[in-house]
């Protein structure tokens, strides 16, 4: 199977010369940071090369990269979030540059609306139009819909931006065992941020910036009928005019990473056929690790829209379809 665009792939690509004198930042003797405490064990996630050997294998023309979660680091102030994120863009940028098949997905640090649009203001001085950000802040329950957050999208829809929404850490005691916190919190702070952004109208506010929700949505589809049911019965706060929840939904692309046909095939109902993409979550083991037996069970219809038709459509709407600048964002 052939796929043009894997468009939820994770590197972070720093050494220990990168992070010194970072506060919280370590590089440990056995050959990984520690992030605020946190191990970031996996040795694939700091080696394009193990990456790109993956894509070889399983026929991926190129990848969007972007740094994982633990990498968010949603306790650090204005300042520090954007060092920390320029920190790691420089780094993203500079490892995609030689490569033709990565871009790099410069990291918003949403915490901050602020810093995020002085970090985009700069990446987008350098020829950087894809980014990535975390699904919202739950650490301190500001939500996406936020007028904090119009300067941002203001900027990211004059630039006609892409922009992936991962989710970060859910803050809730429930989620503490059974790995709830990454199987359900991960779905849920994601739905979360898609009805934020498709019932306050931020969607149709700002239609040139391409938002890519993870994870297939996360929870959305499964709770799109509900959300719609609610507006059409005047639910208080529900519906505020403009675009009602069916339409706004399909204003989102989603990556394919459902782990289940039946769930892909309604995501693709509600979201359409045309909007979802094909991701790996390379290189975690909650991924598609393999891509072809991970996608068997999908109609071909449908296989051959996310592998080749939506990302060649999508490239061709960012007008990236060229590879001069693959190294940029």
């Amino acid at each position: 199977m052939k796929i043009v665009l894997d468009v939820h792939a994770h590197l972070l690509p720093l050494g220990p010369a990168d992070v010194q004198g970072l506060a919280g930042v370590e590089w440990a003797a056995e050959g990984h940071l520690v992030l605020d405490g946190a191990a970031l064990r996996n040795r694939d996630i700091y080696d394009p090369a193990k990456l790109l050997a993956w894509m070889d294998r399983h026929r991926i023309a190129q990848a969007w990269i972007s740094p994982p979660p633990t990498a968010y680091r949603p306790q650090l102030e204005p300042a520090a979030a954007h060092i920390w994120a320029c920190t790691v863009n420089r780094a993203m940028a500079a490892c995609a540059a030689p490569h033709g098949a990565l871009r790099a997905m410069a990291q918003l640090p949403v915490y901050h609306p602020a810093a995020a649009v002085s970090v985009a203001h700069e990446a987008l001085a350098t020829g950087h139009r894809l980014f990535s950000m975390a699904a919202g802040d739950a650490r301190r329950g500001r939500m996406l819909s936020d007028d904090a957050y119009r300067p941002l999208w203001e900027l990211l829809n004059d630039a006609r931006a892409f922009l992936f929404l991962h989710p970060a850490g859910a803050c809730d005691g429930r989620y503490a065992r059974f790995s709830l916190t990454n199987l359900l919190g991960g779905p849920v702070e994601t739905a979360i941020a898609a009805a934020h952004l498709a019932m306050s109208g931020v969607l149709e506010s700002y239609p040139d910036i391409t938002m890519c929700l993870a994870h297939g949505g996360g929870g959305t589809a499964a709770v799109a009928g509900r959300l719609a049911r609610g507006q059409d019965t005047g639910r208080d706060g529900a519906y505020l005019g403009g675009e009602r929840i069916r339409t706004a939904l399909q204003r989102f692309c989603v990556d394919c990473i459902t782990h289940d046909a039946d769930a892909l095939q309604l995501v693709a109902s509600v979201f359409g056929k045309d909007r979802v993409l094909f991701g790996s979550d390379w290189p975690f083991d909650m991924g598609l690790k393999e891509a072809g037996a991970a996608l068997r069970d999908t109609p071909p219809e449908l296989l051959q829209q996310l592998a080749v038709a939506n990302p060649e459509a999508l490239l061709a709407r960012l007008q990236l379809n060229d590879t001069e600048d693959a190294g940029h964002a």
